[in-house]
């Protein structure tokens, strides 16, 4: 069951401490509290659950406590530490007064990720981007409104009928998009074909141990396993630094074998009246990746090669597939890949795929994406050279995109000084995505997804984006509010828009502030006598 909860935000000047004192609104959790339209998105949350059964659930501002494990980059355990030793964290759930006592225990953390997919924090993204945009818009238009008389009305009209008449004329393509993939590796050991064949075996021996305990009167003796010849097989093999590959055969096929035999005295049990769906389920789920794994094993092992569609290289995590990446260091990462988009410093996450994919397809889709999101075209689009095909050429040429790749054929000797000038630049603004996914990898834990469900794993991999857009917003709300205090009332601001943000060029009637007399040529350019 859940509980509509009452809409709009808690003012933190009505935030009750017990201990006195009041909030302040300077606090970054107070004003990321301002930045998250979590209650438009509240009735989809609400549709995953009963109309009238069950314990009412936690209310939707609560799943704001992955923004804050992201944030803090802590465990669920510590993040829920957090938020009960600190007011600002529980103002930012939504709770009304400070209690010392944890709003939830710590394992709410996996359904919040359930309970939010991929698409819900897709849209979320997408909003707080144009949220921005949208309220610069709207403070623009009611100041002209509220000045207008009616002499200038009529005036505006004309301005607005020329306007038009330029608009027309003008591109409609806008903007610059950027475009890349990369692989979000989850937490697995390196897989080898020996060390999951031995787990296998283990899991199969579990199982076997549990089925028997529902037979032992039917059969007098337990079938014989052979763990320890396999455990000692298998370390034999492991032990050795570098292998060669006759002994590594060797070894895959005994392990192939206790295997086999351990699959075959699973079928005998239940044949004697043990039942598979008394087994835990995770004993269960493993038993039938084991099996997968046994087919996949045995295959290659007869073909010679190392390689099969849909291979399993996890048994607690069998969504993981290896991806073949070609970089110096990790040639085959083992996680999510994800085919990412930067617009004006904010990444979005437009494709997600556990199986490897060429991302050179997703250009069209992203293209659209951008369409949609902004209501116009990118004026160019820039991409590395995977993406350079002659399908993704037609395309944005048929669009009047301009796609950052060199003329295919033969370059005229003339034009190639010009080619390697616009290559630089190009490679220049590209370089922000690339920065994007450093910050995402080492400011924040997309190098290693902790999470071991699929559904959980692309919930946590998507709020690291919806995060490091929130942290784009609130450097740019800093930026604003640092300006305004340090410039003093002598300054006056001409506001101008850029990027759905206003930004400020400052005017001062003497150069006697210690920050303009420090950074006088850096203001120069912006400065208009004051009057």
């Amino acid at each position: 069951m859940y509980r509509q909860s009452p809409t709009g935000q808690l003012s933190f000047e009505n935030f009750y401490l017990p201990f006195g004192g009041k909030l302040t609104g300077k606090n970054r959790w107070v004003r990321l509290a301002e930045l998250v339209p979590w209650e438009q998105f509240e009735s989809e949350y609400a549709e995953q659950f009963s109309a009238g059964q069950g314990a009412p659930a936690k209310p939707f501002r609560m799943a704001r406590a992955l923004i804050i494990k992201e944030k803090l980059g802590t465990s669920d355990e510590e993040t829920v530490e957090q938020i009960r030793e600190n007011p600002y964290l529980q103002y930012f759930l939504g709770l009304s007064e400070y209690r010392d006592i944890a709003p939830f225990e710590a394992s709410m953390m996996v359904h919040f990720r359930k309970r939010l997919n991929l698409e819900i924090v897709g849209r979320i993204n997408e909003r707080i981007v144009k949220l921005p945009k949208e309220s610069g818009q709207k403070e623009i238009e009611e100041k002209k409104d509220k000045k207008e008389d009616k002499k200038e009305k009529e005036e505006n009209l004309e301005e607005k009928n020329v306007e038009k008449e330029q608009k027309e004329t003008e591109p409609a393509n806008q903007g610059k998009l950027l475009l890349d993939a990369t692989v979000a590796p989850s937490d697995i050991r390196y897989p080898t074909d020996i060390k999951l064949l031995n787990e296998a075996r283990e899991q199969t021996e579990i199982v076997i141990d549990a089925l028997y305990q529902q037979v032992k009167e039917q059969l007098p003796k337990k079938p014989r396993t052979y763990r320890r010849e396999a455990r000692t097989a298998y370390l034999q093999i492991a032990k050795q630094r570098k292998p060669n590959r006759k002994k590594i055969r060797k070894a895959l096929r005994q392990q192939l074998g206790y295997v086999r035999r351990n699959l075959a005295h699973i079928d005998t049990l239940i044949a004697a009246g043990a039942k598979l769906s008394e087994l835990k389920k995770n004993l269960y789920r493993n038993l039938l990746v084991v099996s997968e794994v046994y087919r996949q094993q045995q295959l290659m092992y007869e073909q010679g090669c190392h390689r099969i569609d849909d291979r399993i290289v996890s048994i607690a995590q069998p969504h993981v597939r290896p991806i073949v990446r070609g970089k110096s260091g990790t040639p085959v990462e083992f996680g999510a890949k994800l085919s990412v988009s930067c617009v004006d410093g904010h990444a979005f996450l437009d494709h997600l795929s556990w199986n490897n994919f060429n991302e050179s397809g997703d250009l069209p889709h992203q293209v659209e994406l951008f369409k949609s999101r902004f209501g116009h075209y990118p004026e160019a689009v820039y991409v590395d050279q995977i993406y350079r095909t002659r399908s993704n050429r037609a395309y944005c040429r048929n669009l009047g995109i301009r796609i950052t790749a060199p003329p295919l054929g033969r370059p005229v000797p003339d034009d190639l000084v010009a080619i390697r000038k616009q290559t630089l630049e190009d490679a220049k603004v590209r370089n922000q995505i690339e920065g994007k996914f450093g910050q995402a990898k080492r400011r924040f834990s997309l190098n290693r997804v902790m999470t071991k469900l699929a559904n959980t794993s692309e919930t946590a991999i998507a709020i690291i984006f919806l995060v490091m857009n929130l942290e784009v917003l609130l450097k740019q709300l800093a930026f604003l509010f640092f300006s305004w205090f340090m410039l003093g009332r002598q300054c006056f601001f001409l506001t101008f828009d850029k990027v759905g943000f206003i930004f400020s060029a400052i005017s001062c009637q003497s150069w006697q502030f210690p920050v303009l007399t420090a950074r006088k040529s850096a203001f120069s350019h912006y400065l208009i006598p004051a009057t």
